[in-house]
């Protein structure tokens, strides 16, 4: 039987075939590594290093990476008071200090400054800022006499004006909203509801500096007004704590002091009130009426002499 007879070149069909899958499966091979998520996407760790040596071999980890040191905070200079006994300044009577700083708001003071004493004549300065702040959020603006006025209250004491004052701020309400206002936690109103014998420490004095410097007292629009005005005391109130430092710095210190002779108790009462650049201070001293005045007012700048650092 005759065999069947091949068409030239058919047995090579099949390898043909072959070659054409193989390269289809390779090219499709080639395409996966470029498809995200593919297994056979190269990894970053077939990456080689980069010219400048920093391999992408690993994904980077930016918590592992050194971080800056922080620049430390500027330490603060320190006050120009250092706490210390005083028993060597052999004060009669009684006598309390305390020294705040206004940029920390830390106290430091004798280990009696929570206790009180009648304010006098210092507690003026809270009596004037409540009614200049009172008056500014009434939407009023004090006349040129009322300001007078107060000029005369701060600058010389004067207890006319400082009576009708109270009056006008409600009295003994006046002190309670003082309390609240400068978050004091020592004084109290007078029982009598007059002003000289509101109760203030020496610690509460300090906070009264800071909520009169800081703006709480007289309000935004009166307390560079008010601070002024407390620098330039003079005549018989110009005594007490700011007298302790040189004469160019005096100037710079806003004051109020009280001071007065307490017949029922028989004693003297000097109240020393001072603001400073970086901190606000009370002092006060009680002692027999029959020392006179000089004796506390003196005492006042000796507690702070004795409380300054050194001159540098």
């Amino acid at each position: 039987m005759a065999g069947t007879r091949r068409r030239p070149g058919s047995n090579q069909r099949p390898l043909l075939f072959s070659a054409v899958a193989v390269i289809l499966v390779g090219l499709v091979l080639v395409s996966l590594r470029f498809v995200p998520g593919s297994p056979l996407r190269p990894t970053a760790g077939s990456h080689p290093a980069t010219a400048g040596g920093r391999s992408t071999g690993t994904p980077t980890d930016r918590s592992s990476r050194a971080q800056p040191s922080p620049s430390p905070s500027p330490s603060l200079e320190p006050l120009p008071f250092t706490a210390q006994d005083l028993d060597s300044l052999d004060i009669k009577g009684w006598y309390s200090w305390s020294v705040l700083d206004k940029r920390t708001g830390k106290i430091i003071g004798s280990k009696n400054m929570a206790e009180t004493s009648t304010t006098a004549s210092l507690i003026k300065s809270w009596i004037v800022a409540d009614y200049l702040r009172r008056t500014a959020e009434a939407g009023d603006t004090p006349s040129d006499a009322k300001l007078a006025d107060a000029t005369k209250i701060i600058r010389d004491s004067d207890n006319t004006r400082a009576e009708q004052f109270y009056n006008s701020v409600g009295r003994s309400e006046s002190i309670k909203r003082l309390i609240k206002t400068c978050g004091l936690t020592d004084s109290k109103a007078a029982s009598d509801g007059g002003w000289s014998r509101t109760e203030l420490s020496p610690r509460d004095t300090a906070r009264l500096g800071l909520c009169i410097d800081d703006g709480r007292a007289a309000g935004p629009k009166w307390t560079k007004w008010l601070l002024n005005e407390m620098r330039l005391v003079r005549g018989a109130g110009d005594f007490g704590i700011r007298k302790a430092f040189p004469a160019k710095v005096q100037k710079t210190i806003a004051i109020k002091n009280g001071w007065i002779d307490r017949q029922r108790e028989q004693e003297m009462h000097i109240n020393c009130l001072a603001i400073g650049d970086t901190w606000t201070m009370g002092v006060m001293v009680r002692y027999p009426i029959g020392m006179g005045y000089d004796y506390g007012m003196k005492n006042c700048e000796r507690i702070t002499e004795a409380l300054l650092r050194p001159a540098a």
